[in-house]
């Protein structure tokens, strides 16, 4: 672990007669590894995994395991249920609370399996498109999106009904996106170098941005307070800081390690996290609106790319498995990557 401690972010609090007493927030370094858990193979062998996500409220952690999900109690990092069913390669979750549902996507499938939240049992399924990744559920309109890699484009799906919408062209790969909770959704688009805003209720693309000097955009966290999205890319491997009004690069970019696959953000802290596949996680602070700091870098495993937080212990979710060495060079694969062993998928929990 390497870095500096900064203090987060601190808050004015009234004192009947003695003015205000400024209140400092924990330090924002320190992350360390407090957990391991060991969660098996995947059926069908393999060994792939995806996105984390946690809910916090129920104290939940998804996490995504190529024909499965697991479901872990985000206190005690047990498990607590495993939601199977007709998956080929899932993704990612997008919790729906008021309707206990989550949805699945599913990119072999091109599809989102419905899943009842406290059966953990899949009571159905709506048609996305053909390589389905990235998914989230945007409050404000009351909709659930898809992002479709390959067909470039979003599925947009009513969550109460069950059924398409509407889709919505995007011009180019998305990855993941991040809601503002007003009705504004942004998108990473990796094959142009870009991050476009959506209109939720009308279904269409705004705006797009260039990523300069960052690319191939992969990442994406907002501060939705001060109207700030963090997005990280993998060619040139930098996090960079965009206004979500304008588009406009904040600052200077940030380098980060090979193939970045996370950014998360925490409001109360102004922390801001980033994992990627050489196992790294980069540690930030928000300083201020237009000012990102470099707090810690921590070593983490090889593959950790994946992550999710949990805004009230505020822990983050890792997961990755044991991998083997790159298989030899060929003429259709001359860089060939580590490759994960089956079986050895596990969960690491990092705290302060």
């Amino acid at each position: 672990m390497v870095g500096r401690t900064a203090i987060k972010r601190s808050r004015l609090v009234p004192l009947a007669g003695f003015g205000v007493l400024l209140l400092c927030a924990y330090a924002a370094g320190g992350y360390h590894l407090i957990k391991k858990v060991s969660l098996g193979a995947s059926p069908g062998g393999g060994e792939y995994f995806d996105y984390i996500t946690v809910d916090s409220a129920a104290r939940r952690v998804y996490l995504s395991h190529g024909t499965e999900f697991k479901v872990i109690d985000a206190d005690t990092f047990a498990e607590v249920g495993t939601i199977s069913g007709d998956f080929k390669r899932n993704h990612g979750i997008a919790l729906v609370p008021e309707l206990n549902r989550g949805f699945i996507t599913d990119g072999t499938l091109g599809a989102a399996l419905i899943v009842d939240l406290k059966t953990l049992k899949i009571t159905g399924q709506v048609k996305a498109d053909d390589d389905a990744d990235s998914i989230l559920y945007d409050p404000a309109s009351k909709r659930v999106f898809t992002f479709n890699g390959s067909s470039k484009n979003a599925t947009v799906i009513d969550p109460a009904k069950g059924t398409v919408l509407g889709t919505i062209a995007l011009g180019g790969a998305p990855e993941q996106a991040v809601a503002d909770g007003k009705g504004m959704i942004y998108n990473d688009l990796q094959s142009t170098n870009e991050v476009v805003a959506i209109d939720a209720r009308a279904m269409t693309v705004k705006s797009r941005w260039p990523v300069a000097p960052s690319g191939a955009p992969t990442t994406i966290a907002m501060d939705r307070e001060h109207r700030r999205l963090f997005v990280g890319g993998r060619n040139p491997k930098m996090l960079v800081v965009m206004d979500a009004d304008t588009g406009k690069i904040i600052g200077p970019p940030f380098p980060i390690g090979d193939r970045v696959d996370t950014n998360v953000f925490e409001s109360e802290t102004g922390m801001l996290a980033a994992a990627t596949r050489e196992g790294l996680l980069h540690i930030f602070h928000e300083d201020s609106p237009d000012k990102l700091s470099v707090v810690e870098t921590v070593k983490t495993e090889f593959g950790a790319k994946t992550m999710g937080l949990d805004p009230k212990t505020h822990n983050l979710y890792l997961t990755t498995s044991d991998f083997g060495p790159a298989p030899p060079k060929t003429e259709k694969q001359p860089n060939p990557q580590p490759v994960a062993k089956p079986g050895t998928f596990h969960m690491l929990v990092y705290g302060q």
